[in-house]
């Protein structure tokens, strides 16, 4: 048997009338014994047969047979045509048809070779040099066997090169059987991969005079042409695998992520309801997440330190509430109180308000780098709150607004706006300078420029309180003392307010006597909203006495309510003092006692 490897041979038989019966016969024993020897088979050799003489007919394609017992029956049947010798058209035939992936060739990447057989006893009646140079340069290896009175100059012109080993005359149709065994060592050849080294990872495929390497399914050939390389089915791109693409031998498989499964479709994803499982124990909500589960509470509740219990949340100090006055908690909601004497407005934030006298009142804000972006908008915010606690118009309180850096620049004069919605929106507008700290150049700049009549502060003849409010988030970078001293001096009553990394020293400095009820601090911008509340006691003087005195009529309850305040809170420290006292005389009842056992004991 040849064993060389899978092997796509077409026999291209001369049946014209110059071949007579009994020759034909022996033509036909010659195909049957070449193919008792070979290894036929889907994935071994395939055999092809087709006959001529002025027209080509197939007797059976390279895929209609696998078993030599079918392939010696249909060779039996074969019907002589009996006619000229058109070996051209043959080949153009062979080249064109029989050797095509439809009608069972493999395909070229699979490098089987392509063999033609042609046996002829004559001389053409068309061309064949030109057709058969086209079918070698297609890849079909030809083999040209002549008998008695074929045309060696013609078998020649078709055979494949080396002509030595391609071209074959036989002197007579009686000597054509014992050449084919011949022929058969000539095409099988001896087995390449017996014979040499070949390298190939992982197998070796034979032909006549070579050998190449195969790979095993799921792999593909590398450029060396002997090793393999896994194929990743995943790398073009189209496999649709929602989370992971997974390559094996070949083909791809869809996976997901911990936490997920894999739907029926085979490619997208579902996390895992744990939820559902009924085992959480969580107070009020439970929310599946890719590693199990977390509990979630309710709005105005916050999760217990056991992941699972709620209790509701002090909203007055968790959430930016705009009370006015104050806050009073409950479960999950929060509600605002005026002081008595005062109603609830329709905001359910803020307090009717008493016209306390009317100020000038300019707010001087540090705009450095320190203060970072998102924290000037609150900056901004508060300033609004505090317009916010003012009878803004022309004839009563009055605003301007400094900010500096390492410059000091006006952002609105006390004569500018004349509502407390203009000066609201003006704010919101101001940008950020950013630089550095020099607070001691925002007070010069606030005593000799802002205060001026020039830019709206009445004449101090009229008696109208004015007001300086600082407000800082660092140290300056500049002395404050002296200017801070002469702001007083000339009558300014000055606020400071700190936040953050804002020095109490330099604060104290700012503030006027006395200087607890003058300066606050803020340990951040988030939380410094409760400073508003201190300034509502403070920044509202006395009304004002000179040419435009206003009279409140809500002064003289105003006075009242302040002193019962004041009594309560000197009653209850009275009381605290009475505690401590006797807790005091307790303690050293007990001491003396303790020293007279120790005195026994010695």
């Amino acid at each position: 048997k040849c064993r060389t490897g899978p092997l796509d041979i077409v026999f291209v038989i001369d049946s014209s009338r110059s071949v007579r019966p009994f020759e034909f016969e022996t033509m036909r024993r010659f195909m049957i014994d070449i193919i008792g020897n070979l290894d036929v088979g889907p994935n071994a050799t395939r055999v092809g047969v087709i006959q001529y003489s002025s027209q080509v007919q197939n007797i059976f394609s390279l895929k209609t047979f696998f078993t030599r017992a079918d392939m010696e029956k249909a060779i039996n049947s074969i019907v002589p045509l009996a006619q000229g010798t058109m070996t051209g058209l043959a080949i153009q035939y062979a080249m064109n048809v029989a050797f095509t992936v439809q009608e069972g060739a493999r395909p070229p990447h699979k490098k089987i070779p392509r063999i033609a057989i042609i046996v002829t006893d004559g001389r053409p009646q068309d061309r064949v040099s030109e057709v058969a140079t086209q079918a070698r340069n297609a890849g079909i290896e030809i083999y040209a066997v002549g008998i008695q009175r074929a045309d060696m100059n013609s078998l020649r012109a078709m055979a494949s090169p080396p002509l030595e080993e391609h071209v074959f005359l036989v002197e007579s149709f009686e000597l054509i059987q014992q050449f084919g065994k011949q022929f058969q060592d000539k095409l099988c050849g001896a087995d390449m991969c017996l014979e040499r080294d070949h390298g190939c990872q992982h197998s070796c495929v034979s032909s006549p005079g070579s050998f190449h390497c195969e790979c095993n399914p799921g792999y593909r050939l590398n450029a060396d042409g002997k090793t393999c390389s896994p194929i990743d089915a995943c790398a073009d791109g189209r496999h649709g695998c929602e989370h992971q693409c997974v390559s094996a031998r070949g083909v791809y498989s869809c996976r997901c992520r911990a936490g997920y499964y894999l739907n029926q479709d085979k490619r997208t994803c579902t996390m895992i309801d744990y939820c559902s499982f009924g085992n959480h124990s969580c107070q009020h909500e439970c929310v599946s997440i890719p590693a199990g589960h977390r509990c979630r509470c309710r709005h105005g509740f916050t999760l217990q330190p056991d992941g699972a219990s709620c209790r509701a949340i002090d909203l007055c100090n968790g959430v930016d509430h705009g009370c006015e006055f104050k806050c009073v908690s409950s479960e999950g909601s929060f509600r605002c109180e005026c002081p008595e004497g005062q109603q609830l407005q329709a905001d359910g934030r803020t307090c009717s308000k008493c016209g306390a006298g009317h100020v000038d009142l300019v707010m001087v804000i540090d705009g450095s780098k320190s203060v970072r972006p998102q924290n000037f908008e609150l900056v901004k915010q508060f300033v609004n709150r505090i317009v916010d606690l003012l009878e803004v118009s022309p004839g009563g309180t009055r605003v301007g607004l400094v900010q500096y850096s390492s410059r000091v620049r006006t952002e609105f004069p006390l004569n500018k706006y004349h509502s407390a919605d203009e000066i609201k929106a003006a704010v919101m507008k101001v940008e950020y300078m950013e630089k550095g700290t020099m607070t001691g150049l925002a007070l010069k700049h606030m005593v000799e420029h802002s205060f001026s009549e020039l830019e709206g502060a009445r004449p101090l003849s009229h008696n109208v309180p004015r007001i300086g409010l600082v407000f800082t988030d660092g140290r300056s970078q500049d002395d404050i003392s002296e200017w801070a001293r002469r702001a007083k001096e000339s009558g300014i009553v000055m606020f400071a307010v700190g936040v953050g990394k804002a020095v109490e020293e330099e604060l104290r400095a700012i503030a006027s006597e006395p200087v607890e009820q003058h300066f606050s601090y803020s340990a951040d911008f988030t939380t410094m909203t409760h400073l508003v509340e201190n300034f509502k006691l403070n920044i509202c003087p006395e009304e004002g006495r000179g040419e435009t005195e206003i009279r409140s009529p809500c002064e003289c309850e105003a006075l009242v309510q302040f002193q019962t305040n004041t009594v309560a809170i000197l009653q209850s420290l009275t009381e605290r003092n009475i505690l401590w006292a006797h807790s005091l005389a307790q303690m050293t009842a007990r001491l003396e006692a303790l020293e007279k056992q120790i005195a026994l004991k010695k």
